[in-house]
């Protein structure tokens, strides 16, 4: 390995990561110093709220060789998931329907991001010889967005989401850990300038400043992360969002250079990007199962799923369907449910 060209490597690297699939990879170092007093902060301030696993094993998210063993630099793959370049807000305003958001319409990104990852350390296995590595997609203690910002895959913008200036936000990111000293490439700055349209387009006011959210009033983590009742002063705000929120990244103006996907498994299954809310909410259990296999929806459970459209269903306009779709669910076992439920019909008849 000595007599490698590990500039030549680093080029290859990135070209092969291109062939695979990835539309970018950037390769940085494992010193994270820069950010681990802010993930402490967040921490200590209960931002991350019910997210306890964001709260464990903190030294090995900001020392990656604590993770993986021998750790030196790690690879980092950007992959584009949009289906449509059009970033609009109509969908939130045709409050019969649900809003999922983009990145969980299709099949769950983890196990094909994993997969490409894999192909390529077996690339650079080919050219390097055997080497310590392991793939990472959003699946242990890594802070992948502070390694692609030190990777140069673009910048951590006020809405924390990371930005591209050639891309925009709507992509997937993956991480390879290895041994090999290969060389950094160089973060890039911010680009955010005076622009605070992500801050101020957020229905709950999530955003404690710039670059700063405070998880537990964020719809996401409301609609996903929360296992228990949603507080009812976050309800109306939800609107028909029932899986996750786009709106900072809808509004954002880097996003006026979305790139969009040519992969099947993100194209929308279900009709997840124009589905009546009164049809998701007739599943059965046996239903959702089915309907959410391999699909990131599938791990908030059909409790969550039932409690979420039972909101938007109470944000929506009032209509026979929806009163009659609420009623159904008026005696349901789960108490979390009927709650929701009884919160709904409440809001159609004031």
């Amino acid at each position: 390995m000595t007599t490698l060209d590990f500039n030549q490597l680093a080029a290859d690297i990135k070209s092969w990561g291109i062939e695979i699939g990835f539309q970018e990879i950037g390769i940085t170092d494992i010193d994270l110093v820069e950010y681990e007093h802010h993930l402490s902060d967040w921490v200590e301030n209960n931002y991350h709220g019910a997210m306890g696993y964001m709260a464990e094993n903190k030294a090995k998210r900001c020392h990656p060789e604590q993770l993986l063993t021998g750790t030196r630099r790690v690879i980092c793959a950007r992959m584009d998931y949009a289906q449509n370049a059009e970033n609009s807000f109509y969908p939130l305003k045709s409050d019969s329907k649900a809003y999922i958001s983009r990145y969980a319409r299709g099949r769950d990104y983890h196990k094909l991001i994993r997969k490409r990852l894999q192909k390529l350390a077996a690339r650079i296995e080919e050219a390097a010889g055997s080497f310590g590595y392991r793939a990472f997609v959003d699946s242990a203690p890594v802070l992948e967005r502070a390694l692609a910002e030190k990777s140069g895959l673009g910048w951590i913008g006020k809405n924390t989401m990371l930005i591209n200036k050639h891309a925009g936000s709507w992509f997937f990111l993956g991480e390879l850990f290895t041994d090999l000293p290969l060389p950094i490439d160089k973060k890039d700055k911010a680009h955010c300038g005076s622009c605070t349209a992500c801050i101020d387009i957020c229905p709950t006011n999530a955003f404690v400043k710039p670059n700063l959210l405070d998880a537990t009033k964020c719809i996401s983590y409301l609609t996903i992360e929360l296992r228990t009742s949603i507080p009812e002063k976050f309800r109306k705000a939800m609107g028909n969002r029932i899986f996750g929120c786009d709106d900072c990244q809808l509004i954002c103006p880097w996003n006026k250079f979305t790139n969009t996907s040519s992969e099947d498994d993100f194209k929308p299954r279900h009709n997840f990007d124009d589905v009546a809310l009164t049809k998701l909410f007739s599943w059965t259990k046996a239903d959702f199962l089915k309907n959410t296999a391999g699909s990131a929806i599938r791990r908030i459970g059909y409790e969550c799923w039932l409690r979420n459209i039972a909101i938007a269903l109470g944000n929506a306009t009032t209509e026979s369907e929806i009163i009659s779709a609420l009623l159904l669910r008026k005696f349901d076992s789960s108490a979390m449910v009927r709650e929701h439920v009884e919160w709904a019909l409440l809001q159609h008849q004031s």
